[in-house]
């Protein structure tokens, strides 16, 4: 009896071990992920995948054992970046489950919905090409002066309009001196009105702010930094001092969930700081369909699927 009992309480103490240190179960209990993901499909997380971390992090901090970098197509778990009450221990929060669409150093480009071009790495400060009429020469010169951008050379002509190139930055300067008084329109699809860049910040990495992502920069600074970060017009304001970029101390990802409709992803929360990573989704090892009885439902198709 002792034996059995001692038997018992080694393999119970293995379980918890294992579960503690390499892999944890994940059910999911929402659409968001469909169609990669469905609810009540239950996937299993190996926490080495971006190196083990360590529990109890409320006691002993941040530390991860042979720390390895998230990749871009990655599904990933991890604790609530911003949480109601953001002194809650970051291993203690909610948990999430959504694919890495921009790892540390990208850059995405962006509209309010969704990543436009997630395959595509560009910089914010790259050249468009961007055409005028001509006969709004007069205008547009006396606006590139206004907006210190005098610089700016004409690049050529295409059927009667004028050509030039701006930054995603120039072309915002430009239209608030304009006022929609000269219709500019892009020549690149990659140029395209509303979207924006936005880089995910990498350790030590400088991130310049501009009107498009200083908000998500002083979330990011607040949350995650230990900085005390506010927004004065569009300037980015750090400890009191009005600044042009910050350099961050952390890796961060921009996750997005497979089901566009839902925003239970970055476009809620921002970005995922390294620290609050749990691990990579590697397969679903049970499947059933919760709004069916216990005796049906069940999705053996999906078992075993690779993520």
């Amino acid at each position: 009896m002792k034996r059995t009992l001692l038997t018992l309480l080694i393999a119970v103490a293995l379980v918890l071990l294992v579960r503690t240190l390499a892999f944890t179960s994940c059910t999911i209990p929402s659409d968001g992920m469909e169609n990669t993901l469905y609810r009540g499909d239950r996937v299993m997380v190996n926490k080495w995948s971006y190196g083990l971390r360590l529990p109890f992090t409320s006691l002993i901090g941040y530390h991860r054992w042979a720390p390895d970098g998230v990749r871009r197509g990655d599904v990933v778990l991890f604790n609530n970046p911003a949480p109601a009450d953001p002194s809650t221990p970051i291993d203690r929060r909610e948990v999430y489950i959504s694919r890495c669409v921009g790892q540390p150093g990208d850059t995405l480009m962006l509209n309010g919905e969704r990543v436009v071009t997630g395959d595509s790495i560009v910089s914010p400060d790259d050249k468009f090409l961007y055409a005028y009429p001509g006969e709004q020469e007069e205008m547009m010169l006396a606006a590139l002066k206004n907006a210190g951008l005098t610089d700016n050379q004409l690049l050529g002509y295409d059927k009667g309009d004028y050509v030039r190139s701006f930054s995603h930055y120039e072309l915002y300067l430009l239209k608030q001196e304009l006022q929609d008084a000269v219709a500019i329109k892009p020549l690149q699809t990659a140029a395209t009105d509303g979207v924006h860049p936005f880089v995910v910040p990498a350790r030590g990495m400088l991130v310049r702010a501009y009107p498009w992502n200083v908000k998500l920069l002083c979330n990011t600074i607040n949350l995650h930094e230990g900085r005390r970060a506010t927004i004065k017009g569009n300037t980015l304001v750090i400890d009191g001092t009005p600044v042009k970029g910050f350099r961050f101390t952390k890796n961060y990802c921009w996750v997005a969930a497979s089901n566009s409709i839902n925003v239970t992803d970055s476009r809620l929360f921002g970005f995922v700081p390294e620290d609050h990573l749990i691990g990579r989704a590697s397969f679903i090892w049970f499947s059933h369909d919760p709004e069916q009885p216990w005796d049906k439902g069940y999705r053996w198709e999906r078992v075993g699927n690779k993520l």
